[in-house]
């Protein structure tokens, strides 16, 4: 099935819910799922979509750790598309981005070159 983007600027806010984990390739052996075209590790974040008064929790696979990425911390995500996916009876949409990353704060008042 065809993926769709999804434009993340259209929500109020993007927060951290579940930490970034490794994704598992094999429950039995351990081993972790890399990314064909990268070959890096894929991680798991839970992240909460805000827009106006809702808000939805999703598990978005990205290749390669989040470096920086910590629960309750508001975040950035480049290229996020949703992909619906079927199999034997069972369904859902698999949500991955390029890549996710802590907004940048900005500099206490007071503090910055000037100093």
């Amino acid at each position: 099935m065809a993926s769709l983007p999804i434009d993340t600027a259209k929500f109020t806010g993007i927060i951290c819910a579940v930490p970034p984990a490794p994704r598992i390739a094999n429950r039995e052996t351990g081993q972790l799922r890399v990314d064909r075209d990268t070959g890096k590790t894929v991680y798991q974040v839970g992240l909460c979509l805000m827009s106006g008064a809702s808000a939805d929790v999703v598990t978005v696979n990205v290749p390669g750790e989040p470096s920086g990425v910590q629960l309750g911390m508001p975040v950035a995500v480049r290229d996020l598309v949703a992909t619906p996916w079927e199999n034997d009876g069972r369904h859902g949409v698999a949500f991955r981005a390029a890549e996710i990353r802590p907004l940048s704060t900005p500099a206490p008042a007071g503090k910055g070159a000037a100093q």
